[in-house]
């Protein structure tokens, strides 16, 4: 019922494209971790990768999926040194550094734009 945003048509075809697979583990309690959350259901984190050229560094991709303009909060549990907006070619934008806050990264997206982030990782 409703738009596609409001029925969550994304989400359900990632979840149909891409299910998600247990792996059975021992039977230890481990207290619930998760790597990375986006604020905005309008944008998707769509790649976690490690950096080409970087190995101290991995290369976050997302993209606004409802055709809106929108700020987003990209949170990671990964201890972040620094973070920068970059090409697709991992290049940095010459825009500088992104600032690191409680919240986490704040990223500006307009309709359907992607965005890369290096994230350089602390040793």
């Amino acid at each position: 019922a409703g738009s596609f945003q409001d029925a969550g048509v994304i989400q359900c075809a990632y979840n149909l494209n891409f299910p998600l697979h247990a792996v059975p583990a021992s039977a230890a309690q481990c207290p619930a971790w998760s790597a990375f959350s986006v604020s905005s259901p309008a944008v998707v984190l769509e790649t976690v990768k490690q950096a080409e050229d970087r190995p101290d560094a991995v290369v976050v991709r997302l993209y606004e999926a409802h055709g809106s303009t929108v700020v987003a909060w990209l949170r990671t549990s990964l201890p972040v040194k620094e973070a920068m907006l970059c090409d697709l070619l991992e290049r940095p934008d010459g825009q500088g550094c992104l600032l690191l806050e409680q919240q986490g990264l704040r990223l500006s997206f307009t309709p359907f734009r992607l965005l890369s982030v290096l994230l350089v990782l602390k040793q």
